[in-house]
Order: structure tokens, then C-alpha cells, then sequence
């Protein structure tokens, strides 16, 4: 016995040891990979001595001789701290996904394959300007340069991820970063989604369907089965789980995902220090680390300094001395579902506008971890390329022996989009931005613009040429053989659509469409909140720094400040106390909470809650009945719609009579209804105090790491989570998951906040939603997390020794021969 015990004993001391020491091993070769930021390097590539200057914050302030050796920097500096979201950032364009995760990826390799993202990258790399393929190839030097040092001197593999997921890295090339920006354009547009759900709302309900996402100002539109006669459609079937939030970001970004932004500025006449104001904030998935990344160029043309998105080497909002930028995705058409009919018994071939033409096919190869390679077929029609019916819901609007081809502006070689934005941040009046703008085609942008004498906005990228005869506008999908229906051409967005001389000295968009602007597409963002960004920036003659910040971070719910005084008009206050306890008494506390509440989506109140779930219960109620199972899918909330409904406009009160009853349901009794299930559903949650219930409880900011963000254990160190004010509608947006579980999950926001002051430069300021590193042991991981919770910034100045003067490393680049 005693022999056993002390065996034992030694087993389990032993396996203590081994478990440190396993433990030790792992922490040694993890924090291998932290790079030094006070050293010196000897590269090859540079033609003179580089200083990369950290901040307290570890933001790089580059200096060096030339922008080559700059680039350069910004290259390495990126591979410094991102280099494994660089990495899958272009694994996701090129559709290689699935080599480093597994089968769980291929549905986001083949659609990236069929969009040619990397293909036309390729293609357009000699399409840019000398300029621009000089400095794109000395990032790539840059970023190639560090993959050396971590080779050299055996860092951890460059990051810590990349012993969960083994993977060669190759060096960096020019295409790679343009096949990063093609991946945002087709992230920023949700034109795709739009259709596919106006196609399915109109089999659904023919006749009214299509009135949930129409805007009042559009022209009336054929029902969709009607343009495909005798077709047999499959109809709506049971909802089928999409892949989750997480898995959807595998690449970070992820096609019509869909992004928005804040832009304004107001003219040095409207500010209290005499100098124009400019605020931006670029509207993303939230992810660990963040999709931005605050830097600091020293060019020839001058300093600039603001956030660029690792593996793209421009500012893409910031400022220079002269000239400040922002930019926010513009909500224009720029899609288009062209639905082919296959010849029967011949599936290479496809109904063209004169007769049946061969598809362009081609072949390709997609590896995946753990499991055969696949191979799969590539089909293009003259519209575009054929999508897979599995993803983005084709399917259920496909007629049988028929495909879906999509016309994108982005879809094409020759893309010059990168030498816009690199002259961009080289401008230095308003007038030379909008010059410099006119090769941009995708992303669309709305670009707002600051300088010492005034302030302007352009749209810039590329529109598409639609036949006037075309019933459809581009709104749903459409047949590919009818000549009525197809683009006539790719523009560049008309210069009626820039204003750089405001009359009242304003300029503001939240994505919205603007006046005069309908040629951009009928599908627009919120409404709500470009008139609460109006209403801010209106409500003062002067404004200031601290003015726009406040702005920025407002957490005002335009949508509740709309709707409640209509939804509710017929409920508040109407009836006698009701005994405590019972289900009436807290409806009319709740009513009693809402009546008093001004609309603030603050984390720590109840009445947010309330809110939110009252308003999913009531669009839930409201067209259930019209459009059955579909109302599943319909996960996002349309307040216009709602509204359209209480104040029977065009007869859409007819929405909230349920038709299959005999009684003629009002709306006030299915809005009294919504309210009660609402209700029921948060108290068997929270319990039955109202007043115990908080906003931040449910409407947590899950910052979600796309590799080991669902590996238990890990997840609790590399996510991060946070409880947030704000909504779907506010202007600081933190947009909801609207599904599963915990719909109020906020899972979008300002992954970049920026306040630009040209009166006092120095007093400009910018925060990211994580941290600079994207190492999960760093220091900055994570470090300005907590401050954008908040609405603080930091601050970033151009002055050199100021930079100096408050830096925490200093890295210095020597030039060794090649």
C-alpha cells in the first residue's frame, strides 16, 4: 500500500512538472513573437536610416528620407503587430481560407473564388500609377522584411496563432493589398442581400411584400414571379442556420457584410476657433483585434496621420497639415442579380440576349486542412460571374434550371481605386481631393473634406448605366437574356454629386441617400439618423471640438424618439392603475418608463430594453401573417416601415389586420399585444422588476478573435467583451446580431473614431475599438478598448519631437546592401 501511495505521488508530482513546464513552453514560444520596439534592424530594401517612434499607445510615427523607405516602415510596422490578421485578411480575398481552418471555410473560399477578387487584384496592379506601384511595392518590402527577422530570429513564428493554425507564410506582393481593398468593396455592399430579400418578400406576398424594405419615394415594381413566366420556384422553406457571426468573419471581412460610416465637417465660420471641423467614423464588424490601425507617415508631400487597415499602405481617414479626410461606404446600388436560364441537357450553356451562348468556365483547386483538396467549376455569363445557389439565399429565389450571375462594379481588372487613395492623403486642398478621387470604383465612397478655407463632400466610384426602360432599377434580381435589364455601362459617380463649397458651411452623411442623389440606388441606410446628424449639427451656430465628440458618441435613438409617440399614442395612460403584480400593471409601467424616457440607448437604463424588444415583437406581429415563415429571415428592423403602418400611409395600416382571424385587429391592439409578449419574454429572464433591468446587461459589444475566438479556454483571452450604450440607430452605432439567443448581442460599431481640428492640429483625436497589437499577451491588445467603451480618444500630433518626446520605443531600420 504505502509503495502504491508513494508511486502515486510521484505520478502526480510528475505530471505537475510536465504540465509547468508544457505550460512554460507555450508562454516562452508565445511571447517570442512580441516584437521589440526599441532595437535596430538591418534590412535590405531601404536606401537610408528609418525611425519608427511609438507612443505611449504604440502608435508608429515613421521618419525616413524618402516615401520608399516610409512605406517601407509602415510594411514592417504592420507585420509587427498584425501579421496574422494581415495573413487571413488576404487568405480571405484569395480564397484560402479553408487551408488553415478547415472544411468550415470553404463556403467563403468558393464565393471569393467565383467574385475574382485576387484574380482581378492581379490584374490591376499595372493599372495603377507609378507612384502607387512604387509604394506598394516597398510595403510589400517592408512587410517581407520582418517575415525575415522573424525567421532569423526564430519570434514565435510572427504570431502566436500560427502555432494553432500552421501555415507558410509567403512574402508579400503588391496584388496582395489590392486584393485586400477588393475584399472591402465587396464587404462594404449589401446590394446582394437587398435583392435576394426584396425576391423572397415578393413570392412570400406578392402583392404588399416588397413594402417592408420599399422607401415611400420609389416608383412601383412588378411582382417577382411575373418576370419569369411558368418558372416553378422553390418557394419559402423552414429557416436554415446561416453560419453563425463568428464563423462569417473567419477573414475578418466577409462579402455584403456590409459597413456604414459617420462623415461631417462644418466650414472655419461655423467653429469656435476659426479652423474647419471633421469627424469620422468607419462602421464595422467588431472583431480582436479591430479591423483599423492608427499610424503616422513623414511623406515628401508632408505628415499624415490617422487610420489605415493593415495590409493596405494609405490613411484612409486622417488629416495632413493642410487637409483633412473621412470617408464613409456609400449606400449605392452598385449590384445587380442577373438570374441565366441553362439550356436544358446542357449545363455549360445559358439563354444570352440572341440565343443560347457558351458559359466562360474555368477550373480551380481549393486545399483544405485535414481533407481532400476540392475542385470546383467556375462559371461566368456576360453579366457576371455565377454565384453558388447554397449562400446568401440565392436558392429560394432561383427558378428551376436557372443560376444566379452578379454585376458588381467592383468585379472587374484594371481597378485604380488604390492610386485614388494613396493621391488622397497626398492632397492638399479640397479641390485636389476631388481630383485625385475621380479613379476610385470600389468601395463607393462619400468622402468629406476639411481645409483652412472651407469644407466639401465627394462621391467618388463607380455607378452603373441602367436602361430608364427597366421596371426593376436594380432593385431585385432580374432575367440576364432580357436586354431592358442589363447594365449599359460603368460610370464614374457624376460631379453634380460633389459639393466642395457648402452653402451653409455644412457637410454631413450617414450613408444615407442625399438630395439629388437618387441616381445612387433607391436602397438607402437609416434615415432616422441623418436627421438626428442634422438635428446636432443644426442645433449650433458654432461648433468645437468637444461638440463634435459629443456628437459622435451620441447615443440617441432617433428610431425611438420616431416611433413611440405613433406606436403608442393609443395606449399611454388610458387605463386605470392596475393592481401590482399582475401582467396590465406592468405594461403601464412599462408604458409610464417609456413616456418619460428621451429616446437615450444608455447601457445602464431599462427603458432601451424595453424598447428594442417591443419593437422586434410588433414587426414580428405585423407581418407574420402576410409573409409567414420568411418572417424568420427577417431579422433586421425597418422603422420606416413600422411607421408607414401606424400612420396608415398608402393604406398600410391594412398590415396589422391578421387576415386568417374574423375579427379586424387594429394596430393599437397589436402594438398593446407586442407589448405583452415583450414583457413576458424579459421577465422570464430578468424578473418582474422594470427597473432592475439595465440595456448593458443584454447589449454587450462582443469583439470576437476570427481564429480562436471559439476555442473554449482561449476565447476568454482573446475576446473581448464589454457592455455599450447606443443601437442600430445611433449615431455612435452599435448594431445588433438580431438573431439567436441574445439578438441585442452589438456586434458592429465604429471600429474607428477620428475628430479632426485644423484650427489646433495637435488637438485632434482618434481611438480604435481594441488596440494596436494584435498579439493577445501584448500590452496593447487591448488597451484602448476600455477608452472607446467610453467615447475618450487619444491624442496624435504630426510634431516630430513631440512624438520623441513621449515615446516608448524607438525602432531603427539601417539600410544594409542587397
Amino acid at each position: 500500500m504505502v509503495t502504491l501511495f508513494r508511486w502515486l505521488v510521484r505520478l502526480t508530482v510528475g505530471l505537475i512538472v510536465a504540465g509547468v513546464a508544457l505550460i512554460a513552453l507555450v508562454w516562452y514560444f508565445a511571447i517570442r513573437s512580441l516584437p521589440a520596439y526599441n532595437a535596430t534592424y538591418d534590412v535590405a530594401g531601404i536606401t537610408s536610416p528609418v525611425e519608427i517612434v511609438r507612443s505611449t499607445e504604440d502608435v508608429p510615427h515613421i521618419f525616413g528620407k524618402n516615401d520608399h523607405d516610409v512605406f517601407f516602415a509602415l510594411g514592417l510596422a504592420h507585420a509587427q503587430d498584425r501579421l496574422f490578421q494581415m495573413n487571413v485578411l488576404r487568405r480571405a480575398a484569395q480564397g484560402r481560407l479553408a487551408e488553415i481552418y478547415g472544411a468550415g471555410a470553404l463556403p467563403a473560399d468558393d464565393l471569393a473564388r467565383r467574385l475574382g477578387l485576387f484574380r482581378n487584384a492581379v490584374a490591376s496592379v499595372e493599372a495603377q500609377d507609378a507612384p502607387t506601384r512604387a509604394a506598394l511595392a516597398a510595403y510589400s518590402e517592408g512587410v517581407n522584411a520582418w517575415i525575415q527577422q522573424v525567421n532569423l530570429g526564430a519570434r514565435g513564428r510572427g504570431a502566436p496563432e500560427f502555432f494553432l493554425f500552421p501555415d507558410e507564410i509567403s512574402y508579400w506582393e503588391p496584388a496582395d493589398s489590392l486584393a485586400i481593398l477588393k475584399l472591402l468593396a465587396a464587404s462594404s455592399t449589401t446590394q446582394l442581400r437587398r435583392e435576394v430579400l426584396r425576391a423572397r418578400l415578393s413570392l412570400a406576398a406578392p402583392e404588399r411584400g416588397q413594402e417592408v424594405v420599399a422607401t415611400t419615394a420609389e416608383p412601383p415594381m412588378p411582382a417577382y414571379a411575373t418576370l419569369f413566366p411558368d418558372a416553378r420556384f422553390a418557394g419559402v422553406e423552414r429557416h436554415v442556420p446561416h453560419p453563425d457571426w463568428n464563423t462569417g468573419l473567419a477573414g475578418y471581412l466577409s462579402p455584403s457584410l456590409g459597413a456604414s460610416a459617420n462623415g461631417w465637417a462644418v466650414a472655419p465660420r461655423r467653429t469656435a476657433a476659426g479652423g474647419a471641423l471633421l469627424a469620422n467614423d468607419p462602421q464595422f464588424a467588431l472583431t480582436a483585434p479591430g479591423l483599423w490601425y492608427l499610424a503616422r507617415l513623414e511623406l515628401a508631400s508632408g505628415g499624415v496621420i490617422g487610420g489605415t487597415i493593415p495590409g493596405i499602405p494609405a490613411v484612409l481617414s486622417g488629416r495632413s497639415a493642410d487637409l483633412a479626410w473621412g470617408i464613409t461606404p456609400a449606400q449605392i446600388d452598385d449590384q445587380d442579380l442577373f438570374i441565366e436560364e441553362v439550356q436544358p441537357g446542357d449545363p455549360d450553356r445559358y439563354r444570352g440576349a440572341n440565343g443560347w451562348v457558351d458559359f466562360t468556365t474555368r477550373n480551380e483547386t481549393i486545399r483544405v486542412k485535414g481533407e481532400a483538396a476540392r475542385t470546383i467549376t467556375l462559371r461566368e455569363s456576360e453579366n457576371g460571374p455565377i454565384l453558388p445557389a447554397g449562400q446568401l439565399d440565392i436558392a429560394s429565389i432561383l427558378p428551376a434550371g436557372h443560376v444566379a450571375a452578379l454585376a458588381w462594379t467592383g468585379g472587374q481588372a484594371g481597378d485604380t481605386s488604390m492610386t485614388a487613395l494613396m493621391s488622397l492623403m497626398q492632397s492638399r486642398t479640397r479641390e485636389d481631393a476631388a481630383q485625385a478621387l475621380v479613379p476610385l470604383v470600389a468601395p463607393a465612397l462619400n468622402v468629406t473634406l476639411a481645409d483652412k478655407n472651407g469644407v466639401g463632400q465627394v462621391l467618388a466610384g463607380a455607378l452603373p448605366e441602367r436602361s430608364p426602360d427597366s421596371p426593376i432599377h436594380g432593385r431585385m434580381p432580374q432575367p440576364g437574356w432580357s436586354a431592358v435589364h442589363r447594365w449599359l455601362g460603368v460610370n464614374p459617380a457624376p460631379t453634380t454629386l460633389t459639393d466642395l463649397r457648402p452653402e451653409g458651411g455644412v457637410v454631413a452623411t450617414t450613408g444615407a441617400a442625399q438630395p439629388g442623389q437618387q441616381i445612387v440606388g433607391f436602397d438607402r441606410a437609416n434615415p432616422y439618423r441623418q436627421d438626428r446628424l442634422r438635428h446636432l449639427i443644426d442645433s449650433r451656430e458654432v461648433h468645437s471640438r468637444d461638440s463634435f465628440i459629443a456628437a459622435q458618441i451620441d447615443v440617441v435613438s432617433p428610431d425611438a424618439r420616431a416611433l413611440l409617440p405613433v406606436v403608442a399614442a393609443e395606449l399611454w395612460f388610458t387605463d386605470e392603475p392596475a393592481p401590482q403584480g399582475t401582467p396590465e400593471r406592468q405594461r403601464q409601467d412599462a408604458l409610464s418608463l417609456l413616456a418619460n424616457w428621451d429616446g437615450t440607448m444608455s447601457e445602464h437604463l431599462p427603458e432601451p430594453l424595453i424598447y428594442s424588444s417591443w419593437m422586434r415583437a410588433l414587426q414580428e406581429r405585423i407581418v407574420q401573417d402576410e409573409i409567414g415563415p420568411l418572417t424568420q429571415h427577417l431579422t433586421e428592423f425597418y422603422p420606416e416601415f413600422i411607421e408607414r403602418v401606424f400612420r396608415n400611409i398608402n393604406g398600410a395600416g391594412e398590415w396589422c389586420d391578421i387576415r386568417q382571424s374574423t375579427p379586424v385587429e387594429t394596430c393599437t391592439q397589436i402594438a398593446r399585444q407586442a407589448l405583452d409578449a415583450a414583457l413576458l419574454e424579459l421577465t422570464d429572464r430578468f424578473g418582474p422588476d422594470l427597473a432592475s433591468w439595465r440595456w448593458g446587461d443584454v447589449h454587450r459589444a462582443r469583439h470576437v478573435h476570427p481564429a480562436l475566438g471559439d476555442l473554449r479556454g482561449l476565447s476568454y483571452i482573446v475576446n473581448l467583451v464589454q457592455p455599450t450604450s447606443g443601437g442600430d440607430s445611433t449615431i455612435a452605432l452599435a448594431g445588433m446580431l438580431n438573431e439567436g439567443t441574445n439578438p441585442y448581442l452589438n456586434v458592429t460599431g465604429a471600429t474607428y473614431r477620428g475628430v479632426y481640428d485644423l484650427a489646433d492640429p495637435d488637438s485632434s483625436v482618434f481611438i480604435i475599438s481594441t488596440g494596436q497589437s494584435g498579439h493577445p499577451l501584448s500590452r496593447h491588445y487591448d488597451d484602448m478598448s476600455e477608452l472607446w467603451r467610453r467615447g475618450e480618444y487619444v491624442r496624435m500630433s504630426l510634431d516630430p519631437d513631440l512624438a520623441r518626446a513621449a515615446a516608448t520605443g524607438v525602432t531603427r531600420l539601417e539600410p544594409v546592401p542587397e
